[in-house]
């Protein structure tokens, strides 16, 4: 297999299909449910209330080499030039080796909140005295997850003040395997809280999972060489930028942005929790006290680009949207995963690749030139134009940097009557 399929965006929808599929080896069902997209019906075993679909683009960002492997990466997006931008810095980061990355593990936590407790530093001394109990009752309810390796590992019990008092709030810390966890945990929780009442005489009102997953983390690096994404002063420019980041919320709100353009596409083409991913990873940027940057660049001795991600990455196989969902085995299918935790890695290199895009694109060009393209077809498109006339179109208004809906107006009534002219 390969991933670097040479003039791939040029193609038809229906040829990258094809020749995607053929790499990921994809069979005529599988390619049938990519193309027919969700139905009715299924959407209406999905959620509550149904009443039709609302589907976004899904397309295949090329060029990646992640741990060694060429990997073809689905992304479900809206947003023009996310997918180019990641299929260009992929290609930029073969020359430096591609993608390496590594995790700790599907680790979650759940959160038991006790509340009411006069002597909270005694409550969460009684708590710690009886953990390898909790532990195991709370692995009773769900035998399957701890046949698999999975299942509590831990317990961590904090001392919070609050406005209404002290609350002790205990963290059971579950290896949930190929699962997000969610169901998994908060099940695990709600069986213990009886148990811990009893034990510290307080009264539980919160179990639930916690979305801030640090015990979750992916990580990825890549080299990108010097002459492969303009030269020294590209890389400078890069460092100038991605510093501000780190030193300044507002700009780190935009470069994280970035991050999870690539990140929320692969994980909404996966039928995962993109809302959970989200908030994880931005609780993640602000955990020093200030919002900061989710990636950082260096500079080798050689002069060379050395970029690196870490953030929670609580994404599943088994259970949920991904199992359902017609079109998401199938994306799972052709990045070729056999772990949640191989997934969430491959997420976390789409986030570096994508963040490193953004950033060459504001060392150099400018952001605005290759979106604004992209997004000079779809103003096209509204107003009016058909097949080739798009691509002419577009053409024109990015060169003159007039893109409006008016001025595709005028342009197409200037094609239509040199049409006449010449018939």
């Amino acid at each position: 297999m390969t991933s670097r399929i040479s003039g791939f965006y040029r193609l038809a929808p229906s040829e990258r299909l094809a020749a995607a599929a053929d790499q990921a080896s994809l069979r005529k069902e599988e390619i049938e449910q990519i193309e027919g997209g969700l139905s009715l019906d299924a959407a209406d075993k999905m959620v509550e209330n149904v009443i039709g679909i609302m589907q976004v683009p899904l397309g295949v960002a090329t060029n990646f080499v992640i741990d060694g492997r060429e990997i073809l990466i689905p992304m479900a997006t809206e947003e023009p030039s996310v997918i180019a931008a990641a299929s260009n810095g992929a290609k930029m980061a073969r020359e430096g080796g591609g993608f390496l990355t590594s995790s700790t593990g599907p680790v979650m936590r759940a959160q038991i909140q006790v509340t009411g407790i006069a002597d909270p530093y005694s409550a969460r001394h009684t708590v710690l005295l009886h953990k390898e109990d909790l532990m195991a009752m709370a692995n009773e309810k769900d035998p399957m997850l701890v046949k698999f390796g999975g299942g509590v590992k831990d317990i961590e019990v904090r001392v919070i003040d609050s406005r209404l008092g002290p609350m002790v709030v205990v963290h059971l810390i579950v290896d949930c395997r190929d699962a997000m966890g969610a169901n998994a945990v908060n099940t695990m929780a709600e069986s213990l809280a009886p148990r811990i009442e009893q034990m510290t005489g307080g009264r539980v009102y919160l179990r639930i999972i916690s979305n801030l997953a640090d015990l979750r983390l992916a990580r990825a690096r890549a080299v990108f060489k010097a002459e492969e994404i303009g030269g020294h002063e590209v890389v400078d420019g890069i460092l100038l930028a991605a510093e501000l980041a780190q030193v300044d919320p507002y700009r780190a709100a935009t470069h994280n942005k970035g991050i999870m353009n690539g990140v929320t596409a692969v994980v909404l083409a996966t039928g995962n929790d993109t809302r959970a991913v989200e908030a994880g990873a931005h609780a993640y940027a602000s955990m020093g006290g200030q919002y900061r940057s989710l990636t950082r660049y260096e500079k080798n001795r050689d002069g060379d680009l050395v970029g690196s991600i870490e953030m929670p990455v609580a994404v599943g196989l088994v259970g949920g949207a991904t199992r359902v969902h017609p079109v998401a085995r199938a994306t799972v299918k052709m990045l070729g995963v056999k772990s949640a935790d191989e997934l969430s890695r491959i997420i976390a290199a789409v986030g570096l690749c994508q963040n490193f895009a953004a950033l060459r694109a504001l060392a150099s060009e400018g952001i605005q030139r290759g979106h604004m393209s992209l997004h000079a077809k779809n103003v096209a498109v509204q107003a009016g134009a058909k097949c080739d006339m798009i691509e002419i179109i577009a053409a024109r208004m990015a060169a003159e940097r007039r893109i409006s809906v008016s001025r595709a107006a005028e342009l197409m009534a200037e094609m239509d009557e040199k049409a006449k002219e010449s018939n």
